[in-house]
């Protein structure tokens, strides 16, 4: 049971800013792509040492993932000189405060293939996954050798304890290893805890329990292979969770025709209102030009349910017969604006987190890109070999 979750055997701490844009402000490739060719942008820095093949220098040159990764480790050896120092056999505890909640808790190292004396995993996924985006992962992260971002993972249960806990060893710690303030207003405190006996009683504290993926199931299944994970363990005490929207293009379905298809179909739907998500589960409220609908959701499946599947799976497939799993329907984060050739938002509210919570009881996963957790540790503060 010991080995599944560890401290950081060689690490990196960042000495002051983390180098070039804020690299957890991009999701999209696109927005990626448009990022790395900004003026004045340079090819080592972070954003571009973690999507190698999306500088302007490798699309020039053709490169895949694969063959970009060698550039990719140069720069990466480059900003660990310059840029950090090293540690070893630390765990960090680690503090956000943002506008979007708050969370306190600890990065250190976790097998996410691990699991208990029972079969069952100890990291558990809440999510299915986009196979392509976890190929691409697994290259970076094995071409690499290297973990520089963390996924956020939440106790099953007792986060208030885990909490507390953490709250009583950052207290003996006196002043944070390294503060910062993200390009958000989010203000990240990280500590670094060194080998002894409090470190061992936080570690046997945090292997108590089974971990749910908050952020970062693609990180987490890219990671299974090599075993080890990069991770934030956190019990809140702030966590929120945003909504994931979704945007049908390329259909060539206007709102008409839509809303003909959705009522033939036996659903519910009903014209105007707000453009703006549902203050609730089971609806759905959908932006196509200027027309605005709002569709009831039926109950898709016996026991709990997320709108993010009943859209996809009733709305989507069977009713306009597009392909949920094609390039026809994507995830839309919350505040971001929709692609110019977008047929249509549909706009979905928050998960709650009981309703996470009774779908991992009831042994299933939600759909990809349902939940967006808040607030999210800030990647590059801690890079740590793997």
């Amino acid at each position: 049971m010991s080995a599944w979750l560890r401290p950081i055997r060689t690490g990196w701490v960042v000495r002051d800013e983390v180098p070039g844009p804020d690299v957890d402000e991009f999701d999209e490739p696109e927005r990626v792509i448009t990022a790395l060719a900004a003026p004045g942008a340079a090819d080592d820095t972070l954003l571009a040492v973690q999507h190698p093949h999306r500088t302007p220098a490798a699309r020039t040159a053709g490169l895949d993932v694969r063959t970009a990764l060698p550039l990719a480790r140069v720069a990466l050896d480059r900003l660990r000189a310059l840029h950090y120092r090293r540690v070893s056999e630390v765990v960090a505890p680690y503090r956000i405060d943002g506008p979007d909640g708050s969370a306190l808790g600890v990065l250190c190292l976790v097998d996410p293939a691990a699991v208990g004396a029972d079969g069952a995993s100890w990291v558990r996924h809440t999510e299915e996954v986009y196979p392509e985006v976890v190929a691409e992962r697994a290259a970076v992260l094995s071409g690499l050798g290297c973990a520089t971002s963390a996924a956020m993972l939440i106790p099953a249960s007792g986060g208030a304890e885990l909490t507390g806990l953490v709250e009583d060893v950052c207290a003996g710690l006196g002043a944070p290893t390294s503060s910062t303030v993200d390009s958000g207003g989010r203000r990240h405190a990280l500590w670094l805890l060194g080998p002894g006996q409090p470190q061992d009683e936080l570690l046997a504290a945090l292997r108590q329990r089974p971990l749910l993926v908050a952020d970062g199931n693609h990180r987490v299944a890219a990671a299974t292979a090599q075993r080890s994970l990069l991770a934030l363990v956190t019990g809140g005490p702030g966590l929120r969770i945003g909504p994931i929207h979704r945007v049908l293009r390329g259909t060539g379905l206007g709102p008409a025709e839509l809303e003909e298809r959705w009522r033939s179909a036996g659903l519910d739907v009903r014209r105007g209102g707000a453009a703006q998500p549902p203050a609730a589960p089971g609806e759905v409220v959908v932006v196509a030009g200027e027309a605005v609908l709002t569709v009831r959701l039926p109950a898709w499946q016996p026991g709990p349910s997320i709108d993010h599947g009943v859209v996809e799976r009733v709305l989507v497939q069977q009713a306009l017969g597009v392909d949920p799993d094609g390039p026809s329907l994507r995830p839309l984060f919350a505040g971001r604006t929709p692609p110019a050739d977008a047929d249509a938002v549909l706009l979905l509210a928050p998960v709650p987190l009981a309703d996470l919570l009774a779908i991992h009881a009831a042994g299933r996963r939600m759909p990809r890109k349902a939940t967006y957790f808040t607030p999210k540790p800030r990647s590059g503060l801690l890079l740590a070999d793997l």
